[in-house]
């Protein structure tokens, strides 16, 4: 059994389901609204500890209603949150989500306390991070504390997943010197490579990029195709499962939470754990809200 610890963000979710997104200046009436646990390292941590490995989570909260309410849903997931501190002057991450018949979504995110906490409270649950198999992080926090986490893993033979979303134009060198395995997008791998992916022969020219930069493993999740991945000797494509996807939030962060709980450290199950991951987040788009679609382990079985 996997020890995972994710540092990054945590947020209420608040989802209105329409028939289609709005044009700029059009009103309209809702399908449905309600409110979920979210923020890409909660629901990476939720999908982690639902398939079973055991999970901690360093970042932070607001003194108000939805950090009691976050603290609270995280909690009975039995997720550690030693590292979770209260920041008084701030507010809870929030991000309220757009959600068509087609399963398409529009995000905004209000970082709040997620942009708060510091390389200091990093340093001060040191070891969690030091006691686990993977640190696995995004971007929806403060870097230099993702800076400070992943070099403590790096020197303790901790290993790091990145996962860089929402995309960034400028990655410090810092951090990808400390990450051992990064899955973007195709999006996402665009602007970190400047290459454009449309086949095979692009996803390996990003993916050596990519390992150019010292990441020993590299994963490029391409929609309902599935995911890409290149690691030491090995490539190829691990085809998605053809569902009927209604919601497509928290797909990515499912797929990354799954993964890392049956990932070997020296990533030699590699496609056997993106097949998982594929699994869960294929049960996932089925779904609607975030936190609430991630599947349990049982339900892969």
């Amino acid at each position: 059994m996997n020890t995972i610890t994710v540092i990054g963000s945590i947020n209420l979710d608040r989802t209105i389901r329409v028939k289609q997104m709005p044009k700029p200046g059009e009103t309209m009436h809702t399908k449905e609204i309600f409110s979920a646990g979210g923020g890409k390292g909660a629901n990476q941590a939720v999908a982690a500890k639902r398939s079973e490995a055991v999970t901690n989570f360093i970042g932070a909260i607001g003194n108000d209603e939805a950090g009691e309410m976050m603290r609270e849903l995280l909690s009975e997931e039995g997720i550690e949150l030693a590292g979770v501190q209260t920041l008084e002057k701030q507010a809870t991450g929030q991000a309220y989500i757009i959600v068509d018949d087609q399963g398409e979504n529009s995000i905004m995110i209000h970082s709040g306390a997620n942009n708060a906490f510091t390389p200091k409270q990093v340093q001060a649950h040191a070891d969690l991070i030091k006691a686990s198999d993977f640190v696995v992080a995004q971007f929806e926090s403060t870097l230099e504390s993702t800076i400070e986490a992943f070099t403590i893993a790096r020197e303790a033979g901790v290993k790091t997943i990145l996962n860089p979303a929402p995309a960034l134009e400028n990655v410090p060198e810092e951090l990808l010197k400390v990450t051992d395995m990064i899955i973007p997008n195709e999006t996402e791998t665009e602007i970190l490579t400047g290459i454009k992916v449309t086949d095979e022969a692009s996803l390996k020219a990003a993916a050596d990029h990519l390992h150019q930069l010292g990441i020993e493993a590299v994963i490029i999740t391409i929609g309902s195709k599935g995911a890409f991945y290149d690691v030491q000797d090995r490539n190829g494509i691990v085809p998605a499962f053809k569902v009927n996807a209604v919601d497509t939030t928290a797909a990515g962060d499912t797929f990354i939470g799954a993964m890392s709980s049956v990932l070997k450290k020296d990533f030699s199950n590699l496609e056997q754990a993106i097949e998982y991951g594929n699994q869960a987040s294929s049960l996932t788009v089925q779904r609607f809200g975030a936190q609430p679609s991630i599947p349990y382990k049982n339900e892969l079985k």
